[in-house]
């Protein structure tokens, strides 16, 4: 592992970590988000619940009029941004609020409690993801084929000339395997401890800028910048889970989606994951919150 951070090793195990106990696998779990940027979480019965609840109303949301417009490259990714119809406590349809040891994680170890949670994106990819879109540049069709269109969330592209901003704050990133998949079906990509480089990176381009100003501030350049050091430095790591597992990557990590390998092996579903981002402060804890 590279970016400054030291080796961490986390243990799962198919019995539940029956040798561990519950203090001792927070514990563990928070030594791998803070210093990696990521931690996944093993099967949860109170999980997995949810997503048997949550499934048809997922799957909904691809033939819905409403959300046609998400289908991408050439048909190949749904992005379905906040297309989930769950309310303020993750509850969507009969699931009831969103439950489980990764919420108990998010509460007792990031500290963030009483948030209203967003309305999840279904994202959804298929074989031959990702596939050129329309009129786009060859450059940024290499870069998501080559470099999984590697992004840091809440940075939004802007006008014709896709000027980045600071406009979205959220609180961290939630992926919720909805159905099975194999781990060459287009897999979450994380590079580990570009959270705490883009932190670094960033507190130099904010300061002795009032925060709440920060979303005024063009920032393409910076961005740019750090995400090809994140790309020197840091260690790419893909993540699969299954339904009824989980994972957290941190806010500020950077991350994307690896393409659709022929080795894939999914469902008439695809390789489907709903994500939750809420937005639980604002700039400065965004930069600031471990």
């Amino acid at each position: 592992m590279r970016c400054g951070a030291e080796s961490v090793m986390v243990f799962y195990s198919d019995s539940g970590s029956k040798h561990d106990s519950i203090e001792d696998a927070m514990r563990n779990l928070a030594r791998s988000f803070f210093t990696r940027g990521w931690c996944q979480f093993e099967f949860d019965p109170v999980l997995n619940e949810w997503i048997r609840l949550a499934l048809p109303i997922a799957r909904a949301t691809l033939t819905a009029p409403e959300h046609a417009r998400w289908y991408r490259y050439q048909g190949t990714w749904f992005a379905g941004v906040n297309a989930l119809p769950n309310d303020a406590s993750g509850a969507v349809g009969e699931s009831g609020p969103i439950r489980g040891s990764a919420v108990e994680f998010i509460e007792s170890v990031l500290g963030l409690r009483g948030f209203a949670w967003d309305a999840a994106q279904v994202s959804v990819c298929f074989p031959g993801y990702p596939q050129p879109m329309p009129g786009e540049s060859d450059g940024r069709a290499r870069f998501r084929r080559e470099r999984d269109a590697a992004h840091v969330d809440g940075l939004l592209p802007e006008g014709h000339e896709r000027r980045r901003h600071l406009r979205e704050h959220h609180g961290f990133i939630l992926g919720i395997p909805m159905v099975e998949y194999n781990a060459d079906a287009a897999p979450f990509v994380v590079y580990e401890g570009s959270h705490e480089l883009m932190r670094e990176i960033f507190a130099a381009r904010f300061a002795g800028i009032d925060p709440a100003a920060w979303g005024d501030e063009d920032i393409t350049e910076t961005y740019h910048a750090a995400r090809e050091r994140v790309f020197a430095q840091c260690d790419r790591v893909e993540l699969h889970a299954r339904p009824g597992e989980a994972f957290i990557a941190h806010r500020l990590s950077l991350h994307g989606t690896a393409p659709w390998r022929d080795t894939a092996v999914a469902g008439d579903d695809g390789r489907m994951i709903c994500y939750f981002r809420p937005d639980p402060f604002g700039a400065h804890e965004w930069l600031n919150h471990p």
